[in-house]
């Protein structure tokens, strides 16, 4: 069971996040609704893996996500976004890997246990 921060200024798809990671045997240990609330949570909690969206207030994911990495360079991040587009960017900041809005359950699983098993 991996512990999981997860990431997304929607509310409801946290929820969605929530229960899609508890149902694949993962522990939600945290969540935030912006980058900078991200990265701070991401101090203090040292999750596995954070599932992080990109378009957010205060701070993006993207940026969130260099800061993170930065900080700490084995940190393990799954970009989810509507935005496909913005895949590269968001490989380029430190994702591991990327899911598409709105994702089949399945490929959400599935990415973040490839990316925790490394």
């Amino acid at each position: 069971m991996a512990k999981i921060l997860v990431v997304d200024n929607e509310v409801s798809i946290r929820v969605l996040i929530k229960v899609i990671l508890a149902n694949g045997g993962h522990e939600v240990i945290g969540e935030a609704s912006s980058g900078s609330e991200a990265v701070e949570k991401y101090r203090k909690l040292k999750p596995d893996l954070v599932t992080m969206d990109i378009t957010m207030p205060v701070m993006d994911g993207v940026k969130a996500a260099l800061q993170i990495k930065l900080e700490d360079s084995e940190a393990k991040i799954v970009m989810c976004s509507a935005m496909e587009q913005l895949v590269v960017e968001a490989m380029q900041a430190g994702a591991t890997d990327f899911v598409v809005k709105p994702f089949d359950i399945e490929r959400f699983l599935d990415a973040v246990n490839r990316v925790l098993a490394g």
